[in-house]
């Protein structure tokens, strides 16, 4: 009969400030965490990335995806790779070597032609297709229960080349809240997510403001606990995210770097 190896736990005595401790006490929820040593390590396990997972969006009617005859806003070609390859590199040097890739049949076989399995990348692509829905709430819906920890979700139409998701991911962790969104600046803030904040913390979120002198807009790149699926459907900009900002549950994540969007081959031909 097969041995199973226990891993052994040490005993040790640390000091920690007094403001901390409380933070750590908070995770404490007596289901998964049930006391002080538990929140300690799920903390830690979480901090230091236990096969960290993500999620890449690229849901919606697959006509509307399209930016020419071959490719898909997911599957474009920039430069000499394609923005679903250089999404699944800047993953895995994060730490992600779990990744689900949401999108209908047709767009799903076009990145399978791609990244095939994900193990050439180090990674491990999980396929879900999405057969219809109303918005990014619905599409993120179909990864419930698949999900059981902290996980980062991107949508597909961008490259995120240069945002730091090792920052993200540990104010996530710090502030133990529901979702952290990345957020950058815009001289075009109304056709956007607008957001008022005050510390990390988000107070309000609005899609596509008609007039706003708010100019920090939500970059489609945040970080959830898997209590986001209890408000995950329809549009997360316009149900979600709003719900989560008003209950106290969303926080914030200013980046100093911005994503490019992919809509059109022109905007794939301007990135290298």
């Amino acid at each position: 009969m097969a041995s199973t190896k226990k891993k052994m736990k040490k005993k040790i005595s640390i000091t920690i400030d007094e403001n901390m401790l409380k933070n750590i006490d908070s995770t404490i929820d007596n289901i998964t965490v049930r006391n002080r040593s538990q929140a300690i390590e799920f903390l830690a396990k979480n901090a230091l990335g236990d096969n960290r997972t993500a999620v890449i969006l690229s849901g919606g009617e697959e006509n509307k995806l399209k930016i020419n005859s071959e490719d898909y806003r997911i599957t474009a070609k920039t430069g000499n790779t394609t923005v679903v390859e250089r999404a699944i590199k800047k993953l895995r040097e994060n730490g992600f070597t779990e990744i689900y890739i949401i999108a209908r049949q047709k767009v799903l076989t076009k990145v399978f032609d791609i990244v095939k399995d994900g193990s050439s990348y180090s990674v491990k692509i999980n396929y879900v297709e999405e057969k219809e829905g109303n918005g990014s709430g619905d599409t993120l819906a179909l990864v419930k229960g698949k999900i059981k920890k902290n996980f980062l979700t991107a949508y597909g139409h961008i490259v995120f080349d240069k945002i730091n998701l090792e920052e993200l991911w540990n104010q996530h962790i710090r502030h133990n809240l529901v979702a952290t969104l990345v957020l950058t600046t815009s001289a075009n803030p109304s056709e956007k997510g607008t957001v008022v904040m005050e510390g990390n913390r988000i107070l309000e979120f609005v899609q596509k403001p008609r007039q706003t002198d708010v100019h920090l807009v939500f970059s489609p790149i945040f970080m959830a606990s898997p209590d986001i699926f209890n408000y995950a459907r329809g549009k997360l900009e316009y149900d979600a995210f709003p719900k989560l900002a008003k209950l106290g549950l969303l926080s914030g994540h200013v980046s100093a770097e911005k994503e490019q969007h992919i809509h059109t081959a022109e905007d794939a031909k301007k990135i290298r």
